[in-house]
This record gives structure tokens, sequence and C-alpha cells, in this order.
């Protein structure tokens, strides 16, 4: 039986191309547009004067087709050598059927771009996002007759006993009473310079005078009389305006800044950050803040922290020693806060922003690279790079309250003014 296709046999093939050929290649492959053909050979020469091929041989690093100039001496029809079109063995490959090798030099750039464009619009989104928290709503330009600004940027902080948002089982819980309004429950000055910060406590009990100032609300113009009052006093007339005119007219210090926040912002935050470790000086127990405690290290919670910044009838030193005890917790826990622990957490970072942020309130000058600034300062502070303290005592006044000690506040003052490391020290 003839195998061969219709008009083939062995008889009539003749002296065809690829006789005795191993693996007979396809017509096709003699006629291939990319190939260039040779001078026709001489008559006699070659396979019935068909012009020379040239050469498909391995190697030559351009598919396996070779250079275009390059040809054998002899003709060859290629058809015996057992390769396919494009292809090639040896280290010359680069057939058809091979995949390109990755250009990891161009994955790496596009995911370092991928990346680093993320990180730019996430950043982007979380400023805005934390921007738009802040409650800007005291109007630092509505206090009169203020000192001239010095080096360095000075903060007013504030602890209120705002009750605003609680519930009366929170209130119940935090041992927050439910007076109305608000009073201050501690106020701190945070000195940011270039020679250590310095974080200076100012006792409520203080005894200062009111000096001239224009209502928050009316913009009605109050002229001093030499009043003297406690220094929370300020606050309950007239809220942080006020307060903000009292401190400078009483200090001659000028604030550059004010931060505010309530009861439970402050136990939010510590909540939100898992609580702080904190080392208490001695056994505490006290039914009005909720304060119980032994000495020693031990974290506290929201609830037990705000206890413990609160107590003071349980303490001999009564208001003083209980702003040691804030400056110390506050120290420790923006000391906690800014770590990286959570601030490269987002599952802790979100949340402490926004425990923090939501009950804040602050000047309208204020932005979050100032608040960032006052957190940085405050961790420092508590690391021993600056300097915690009172303000100076010299006694008690006429009407019982804590009077100051007017040369070394003279002197204090002047140091942070010009940014000049603190040497005064107060009780």
């Amino acid at each position: 039986m003839n195998d061969w296709p219709q008009g083939w046999s062995d008889n009539n093939r003749g002296d065809h191309y690829g006789r005795g050929s191993a693996s007979a290649q396809p017509e096709g492959a003699r006629v291939m547009r990319q190939v260039r053909r040779g001078q026709a050979a001489p008559p006699g020469q070659g396979y019935g004067g068909v012009p020379r091929q040239p050469s498909y041989v391995n190697g030559q690093g351009h598919g396996g087709y070779g250079d275009d100039t390059a040809y054998d001496d002899g003709y060859d029809s290629g058809y015996n050598t057992g390769q396919v079109y494009g292809g090639g063995g040896g280290s010359g490959g680069g057939g058809m059927g091979e995949r390109p090798a990755p250009n990891w030099r161009r994955r790496i750039k596009l995911t370092a771009i991928t990346l680093v464009t993320v990180l730019v619009v996430t950043t982007v989104a979380t400023y805005f996002w934390a921007d738009g928290k802040l409650n800007r709503e005291v109007d630092l330009s509505k206090v009169i007759d203020r000192p001239e600004a010095g080096e360095g940027t000075n903060y007013l902080i504030v602890g209120s006993d705002s009750r605003a948002g609680m519930t009366a089982e929170q209130k119940k819980q935090l041992h927050t009473g439910s007076a109305e309004g608000k009073r201050t429950d501690s106020m701190m000055i945070l000195h940011v310079g270039s020679n250590g910060d310095t974080l200076v406590s100012l006792p409520r009990d203080s005894n200062v005078t009111i000096p001239s100032y224009k209502g928050s609300d009316s913009g009605k113009l109050y002229q001093g009389t030499g009043r003297q009052v406690k220094l929370n006093a300020a606050y309950a007339e007239d809220g942080p305006e006020l307060l903000v005119r009292t401190v400078e007219a009483n200090t001659g210090l000028h604030i550059d800044h004010y931060v505010e926040i309530g009861f439970a912002g402050f136990a939010n935050i510590v909540d939100s950050v898992g609580g702080v470790e904190i080392d208490i000086p001695q056994d505490i127990k006290d039914s009005k803040s909720g304060a119980d405690f032994k000495k020693g290290k031990q974290t506290l919670n929201g609830e037990e922290a705000l206890a413990f910044v609160r107590t003071r009838y349980a303490l001999a030193g009564s208001d003083l020693d209980r702003t040691k005890n804030q400056q110390k917790f506050l120290s420790a826990l923006a000391n906690q806060v800014a770590t990286p622990g959570t601030v490269l957490n987002p599952f802790k970072l979100y949340p402490t922003m926004s425990a923090g942020l939501d009950t804040l309130i602050v000047d309208k000058d204020m932005s979050l690279w100032d608040l960032a600034s006052m957190f940085w300062a405050m961790k420092g502070v508590s690391g021993g790079e600056g300097k915690s303290m009172n303000m100076p005592i010299s006694g008690n006044s006429a009407n019982g309250n804590l009077q100051w000690d007017t040369a070394k506040v003279k002197t204090l003052v002047e140091q942070l003014k010009n940014d000049e490391t603190v040497t005064v020290s107060g009780k």
C-alpha cells in the first residue's frame, strides 16, 4: 500500500530536497519572506541551479537564522538538522516556545512607586480627616492687652471637669458628679523651645488678680477692679478667653495656643492606648475621686487614670501634690501615645486619634503640627529631656489661696521668654 499523499511515492520523489533526511521540514521554509536569497548558482552547481539558501545554523543569536550575510560554503537545506524554525538549541536559544525572563528591575520599580503613592495618599487623607475633627472653639483674638510674644511656643493645657456628652451611668462610673457647667481641674503651661522643654503646673488654688477683659460672648469691656480670686474662678466666670487673659496678666508670659480636654475625653484616650503604666508614689484612697491604689507600678485604665489625676483629699500637700501627679501621668500618657507601637499601628493610631481629637478643644490657630509638637514635647519631659515643676509658691495669701513667689516667677518668665534653660525651681 502506498502511504504517501496522492501523487507521491518513493519512486516519483526523485532527487528532491531533503532526500534521506531524518525529519522533513515543511516545503514553505524555502520561501520564507524573511530569508534573503543569495546569487543563483552557476550551471552544474547546486541542485538544478536553485539559488543558494542561507544555512539555518544554530547559535547565531538571531532566532537561529544567523547573520544576513553569513552563508555556508556549500548548500545546506537545513532539513537534516531536526530543528524547528526560530528554535535552536544550546545557549543561543530564544525560540518561540520560550517565555522571556521577567524584568525584575521594572517590577521592583513599579512596586516601589505603588507603595509610595499609597503612603502619600493615606497620609494626606489621614491629615484632613484628623484636621476636621479638631474643635477650634477658642478665639484668642478676643484677648486684649496681650504681652509680647517671646522665643519658643507656649501652650496653656487645661483639664476641665466638663461632663458634656456623658450619660448618667458614665458620670456614676467615673465619679464626676452632675454639676452644671464646667471648671478647670488642672492647668499647665508647656514651653517648647530649643533649650529644653518646660512643663509648669499652675495650681487651681493660685491667688490671681482678674484684669480688665472683653466678654467672650458679649464683647463688652469689663474694667479690672483688683479683685483677687482663685485661678480656676477666671475660667468659671468667662471661659477660656478670660483664663488666658488672666494667666498672661499675672505672669507677663504670652500664650500661643490653648488646649482643653474634659473628663470623658481623657478616659477615652487612656483606654484607646490600652492603659498607661505609672509608678504610684504612695497608697491612695479617695472616695470623692474613686481612687483606690496601692503604692508601686501598675497599669491604669481610663476610669482609674481619671481618679488618680483628680485625687486631692488623700494627699497631704493637697493641690500641689495633685499637680505633681497630673504632670507625671500626662507625661506618661504622652510617652505611650508617641511610640512606634501606636503611631505605626493603624489599629491603635486611629482609635487613639479619634478618641483624643473628638474631645479636644483648641484655639482657632492650632494646627495638627502644633498639636503633635505639644505631645512630643511632653514625651521629652517625661524622658528627662526637659523639666517639670510647679509655679513657685511663697505661701498662702490673706484669703487663703496659694501665693506665687513674685521674684522667682519673674525670673522664670524671663527665662521662658528668652528660650533659656530654666534654673528656677518650684515645689
